[in-house]
């Protein structure tokens, strides 16, 4: 195997390209790679430590990272001059060091689209389920505390003509919003860039340029945004306090979007109605207190865990090492900070 550059200085492979995948994918995928590349698996399926991602990175061509996995500038100084591509598994790349790859001359890439559905579905889940004590009402049965029915028990609120809040309308936002006017309900939107009125039209999507407004007067909150310093505790005390008492925030983004903390308060002390979280700050920990409120519903980052959507990530991952192995640009090239 020889590592050679194109006239952009891009480093690319002349023979079977090493590539190490950080996470267990589906056992198609797997064998896929392993009949294509000389790969290396994680078979224990254990989060790689710093030391190993960078060990990894010196002794490959291409890796395959996750969400978990944590590439910065510093990690790829370490990494020598071997490798010529971080092909991640799934949209998001704010783990990333996207600048400092490109000033290495390292391409990126990710897996637009294939988890939108998914995502959205489950979003539409949450959206359903929270104001409707699905979470409470479960814990009630299998708790062995549940009375029978009465007319005036477990009672949670309809969600056809309320307001959904939509912050960060990408694919995913879009994706919900068409599912929720399927529900009857209303949709206003906030977004960095108002999208054009055909796709306002087609989804019934209202514009919000005031974020605090749309808080204010949403009666389900749902964030779809990327994590990000600007995006840091996008909701945090004081936005918190802005909510309606009887409205409810759904987060199946990045959990670094909410400040738990002050999220805790406003759920113990009645300021909102409930929550539905698939994302958390310090994931696989979740704060115990969250866990432990009734009008919380809590998952284990759900959005994307289909068979289909996982298997379509997978097909995608092997198309960019390839085009990128044969020389060429790959379709899913993360073009952020680059020129």
């Amino acid at each position: 195997m020889t590592i050679v550059s194109d006239n952009t200085g891009v480093r690319r492979v002349s023979g079977i390209p090493r590539v190490l995948v950080t996470r267990r994918l589906l056992p198609s995928v797997e064998a896929r790679m392993a009949e294509l590349f000389d790969v290396t698996l994680n078979t224990e399926d254990r989060p790689l430590s710093r030391a190993e991602l960078v060990a990894a990175m010196r002794s490959s061509d291409v890796i395959v990272p996750t969400v978990t996995d944590r590439i910065d500038a510093a990690m790829l100084d370490e990494a020598g001059g071997r490798l010529g591509l971080i092909a991640n598994f799934g949209a998001g790349t704010e783990h990333i060091d996207l600048a400092a790859a490109r000033t290495r001359k390292i391409v990126v890439t990710n897996t637009p689209g294939v988890f939108t559905d998914d995502t959205a579905d489950l979003t539409m889940m949450l959206i359903l389920s929270v104001p409707r004590r699905l979470g409470e009402g479960s814990r009630l049965i299998q708790g062995g505390k549940w009375t029978g029915w009465t007319p005036s028990a477990m009672l949670g609120h309809s969600i056809g003509g309320k307001r959904l809040g939509i912050v960060g309308m990408g694919r995913i936002g879009q994706a919900v919003a068409h599912r929720a006017r399927a529900f009857g309900m209303e949709v206003v939107y906030h977004n960095r860039h108002r999208l054009p009125p055909s796709i306002e039209s087609m989804l019934g999507a209202r514009y919000e340029a005031d974020l605090e407004l749309l808080i204010a007067e949403s009666d389900v909150i749902t964030l779809h945004c990327p994590a990000g310093a600007s995006t840091h505790h996008l909701i945090n005390a004081q936005r918190l306090s802005a909510i309606k008492p009887d409205a409810y925030l759904i987060n199946t983004a990045r959990g670094d979007l909410i400040d738990e903390e002050a999220l805790i308060a406003a759920l113990s002390n009645g300021e909102i109605a409930g929550a539905g979280l698939d994302v958390f700050s310090n994931e696989p920990d979740v704060d115990p207190r969250l866990i432990a409120l009734p009008n919380v519903i809590t998952l284990p980052h759900l959005g994307s865990a289909t068979i289909e959507g996982r298997g379509h990530a997978g097909e995608k991952i092997i198309a960019n090492i390839r085009f990128w192995a044969d020389g060429h640009r790959p379709p899913d090239q993360v073009l952020d900070g680059w020129l």
